[in-house]
């Protein structure tokens, strides 16, 4: 049975010519700064976004800890979503590692922090307070994608309160061909983005770090000590460079893919989604708490995989076409048509 994966768009499969791409990159130890393959990759990230540097890290998790290490000292504070992943699926890393405190705020629904809230959550200059140093938000954010206009009032807000600035920007290339906009446009605003090759642009591994090349410098220490330093890692850039310069449009699909997913849904009266929601891919559904353990059980049975908390999430990738779309709705219509019985 072929398996509709709607869990994350973290399981997407290289293809056999991302494979290729892969094994006939040109290598070198990459701790010496000796890999061409990963030195091209940083150089495409960076300009892509209009920053001076990058730094090819295994993970997005390794990306935004060496960025929160880079800006902040111990004791020092930086600003966050409640649900944010820097803050909550991240394992407490920039606490723990780095002696970080976070400053959790509740997200608004359209994703971003209200720049009031933030205001009175920065400590004041005494010796009471942890020193708040910088502010972090994610785009997309549950599959919400930032407006331009809230972003760039967000950078003069940092500014204009002595913060740094930083995007966990896992999914900032959805947000971009959302947008209909150069990925420069986004990452313009912040000082250091963080950019995930291995969700929807559909590589194996890995993320780039950008930002000045004062701040990659220091990143780059930290990459090292956090056990970052990888060898002949041109292999794995290899399949990040494939990524950009062959996956980043078709996102657009996976786009459409999930409004199609959604309206199909709507149409169950059991089920319940915000369509205003839907504008990257990601379709968040709810239906009654007893009905969801069955409901994903047999939808397992037919070969679709789906995963929530509270919610059920289902992300649309490049592994997922329409006709995968036409089986899932089908699924789920065949489900609430038995629970009814």
């Amino acid at each position: 049975m072929h398996i509709i994966d709607l869990r994350s768009d973290t399981v997407t499969l290289p293809s056999e010519l991302m494979r290729e791409t892969m094994a006939a990159a040109k290598v070198g130890d990459d701790v010496y700064g000796e890999d061409p393959t990963v030195n091209r990759l940083q150089q495409v990230a960076a300009e892509l976004v209009g920053k001076e540097a990058g730094l090819f890290v295994p993970s997005g998790t390794m990306s935004n800890l060496i960025a929160l290490l880079s800006h902040c000292q111990r004791g020092d504070e930086y600003i966050v979503g409640q649900q944010a992943h820097t803050y909550k699926y991240e394992g407490g890393g920039a606490a723990v590692l780095g002696s970080i405190q976070p400053q959790p705020l509740e997200f608004s629904a359209d994703g971003s922090l209200d720049l009031q809230l933030v205001r009175k959550a920065i400590k004041p200059r005494d010796s009471h307070f942890a020193r708040t140093r910088l502010l972090c938000l994610e785009n997309t954010q549950g599959g919400k994608v930032l407006s331009l206009g809230y972003q760039e009032q967000a950078a003069q807000f940092a500014r204009d309160h002595q913060l740094a600035f930083h995007l966990d920007g896992a999914r900032v290339c959805n947000a971009a061909v959302a947008q209909g906009v150069a990925l420069q446009q986004i990452c313009q605003y912040y000082d250091t983005v963080s950019i995930c090759l291995s969700k929807g642009l559909g590589a194996p591994v890995g993320s780039v770090l950008v930002g000045s090349t004062g701040f990659i410098a220091e990143a780059h220490r930290w990459r090292k000590m956090c056990g970052g330093g990888m060898r002949q890692a041109g292999i794995l850039a290899a399949a990040g460079l494939f990524a950009l310069e062959h996956q980043f449009e078709r996102l657009a699909e996976d786009h459409a893919n999930a409004r199609a997913l959604a309206e199909g849904l709507l149409q169950i009266d059991q089920l319940n989604i915000d369509l205003s929601q839907v504008q990257s891919n990601m379709v968040f559904v709810d239906c009654a708490a007893d009905v969801q353990v069955p409901l994903i059980a047999y939808l397992h049975q037919q070969g679709i995989l789906v995963s929530g908390y509270g919610q059920l999430r289902l992300v649309t990738h490049l592994n997922i076409d329409q006709a995968d779309i036409t089986r899932v709705i089908q699924a789920f219509r065949g489900f609430f048509s038995q629970h009814q019985a």
